[in-house]
């Protein structure tokens, strides 16, 4: 007897990995951007720490919030389609089987087949049948609106940890130069792990994220030097 082949897919962590990736990008991003703002206005230390840490427990807040009502706006709407779906089931259940049927078709099954196919899953598990083909609504897909809060508010703080332990530790002379540097590698470095769990191109995932990270970085320093000079 052969063991049971399983195959490990992907889209099956796209939505946790989707927040997380989103959370730890805009955490890194974010904080550095707000250290870099704060530092390039010739702060103390202190302050730029206290505005770090602020913005760290704002942010992860605010990504907590955010994630949360909107996947949770989608698993409502899934859930009201879900809903429609049994009504009709038991309104026009003549009407429902040739709609599957016809998806089917469509998908390239003769008619016969197609039908035949259709009164085995009806019969099995007819509303599962045309959530998953009809509606496009699957498990792997299914909105979780707590994991995707807690994934990217927990994201978004390790992320944010990173340029405020740099900080925290890089000498005052080169403390943007060190703040920015080291959260670009961080950027990349996230942006290559990101692709590679996705199956896409590692060096376009890393140049990607950097690219938009050291414009949002190059930005806000110069906010920051501006409002310093005039300040």
């Amino acid at each position: 007897m052969h063991p049971r082949h399983i195959e490990r897919h992907r889209t099956k962590r796209v939505g946790w990995l989707r927040a997380a990736v989103l959370g730890a990008n805009d955490g890194i991003v974010s904080t550095a951007s707000l250290v870099l703002g704060v530092a390039a206005a010739h702060a103390t230390r202190s302050n730029i720490m206290v505005a770090g840490v602020a913005g760290l427990v704002a942010g992860a807040m605010s990504m907590a919030a955010g994630e949360y009502v909107s996947v949770h706006t989608q698993a409502d709407t899934e859930m009201a389609d879900i809903e429609l779906e049994r009504k009709e089931l038991k309104t026009d259940e003549a009407g429902e089987h040739k709609e599957l049927a016809a998806i089917y078709v469509g998908r390239g099954l003769d008619p016969a087949l197609a039908k035949q196919v259709v009164d085995q899953l009806m019969a099995h598990d007819g509303l599962g049948a045309h959530v998953r083909d009809e509606l496009g609504i699957t498990k792997a897909h299914s909105a979780r609106p707590i994991q995707a809060a807690f994934a990217s508010a927990a994201s978004f703080a390790i992320g944010a940890a990173m340029p405020l332990l740099i900080t925290l530790l890089a000498p005052a002379v080169n403390l943007i130069l060190f703040v920015a540097a080291t959260s670009l590698v961080f950027l990349a470095l996230l942006g290559g792990v990101a692709a590679y769990a996705s199956g896409a191109s590692l060096t376009a995932g890393a140049m990607r994220v950097t690219f938009w990270s050291a414009l949002a970085m190059a930005l806000t320093a110069g906010v920051g030097a501006l409002f310093g000079a005039v300040v």
